[in-house]
């Protein structure tokens, strides 16, 4: 059974050391979505990206994130998001993209991810390759 405490290094697992190759990670991310975590509700999955400037340089950010709510007493506790992110040069083409899409605004998790699938936002990255990929789970 995946629970919160293990579902970064089960996803891990799943991918192998292919961390880096966007398409297998998206593949193998699409199947963990589906997949119940015990010990928090995990329907919330995120897609966003864009230029950012988190580590002190602009680049193009590509994430795929699943978020658990962990309860306890019947009491949200914490959050944790399970992310696997791809970072960029910023090309003008990368630069004109940004988006934030969650699943809870969609019937279910297929549509969401089919409609992730005809974004240009997920279509033009997906086919480069990124110079830093990272697989991390963090409380939010």
């Amino acid at each position: 059974m995946i629970t919160v405490n293990n579902a970064e290094n089960h996803l891990k697992n799943k991918i192998g050391e292919d961390t880096d190759d966007i398409k297998k990670v998206w593949e193998t991310f699409k199947d963990f979505c589906k997949e119940p975590v015990e010990g928090g509700e995990d329907k919330e999955i995120l897609f966003q990206c864009g230029v950012y400037d988190f580590t002190g340089e602009e680049l193009f950010h590509l994430d795929f994130v699943r978020q658990f709510t962990v309860y306890e007493e019947n009491e949200c506790s914490r959050m944790e998001q399970l992310r696997c992110e791809f970072s960029f040069k910023p090309t003008e083409e990368l630069s004109k993209l940004e988006i934030g899409e969650w699943s809870m605004d969609y019937d279910d998790i297929d549509d969401f991810l089919n409609h992730i699938e005809t974004l240009q936002e997920f279509k033009i990255p997906f086919n480069l390759k990124p110079i830093k990929s990272e697989i991390y789970q963090e409380e939010v």
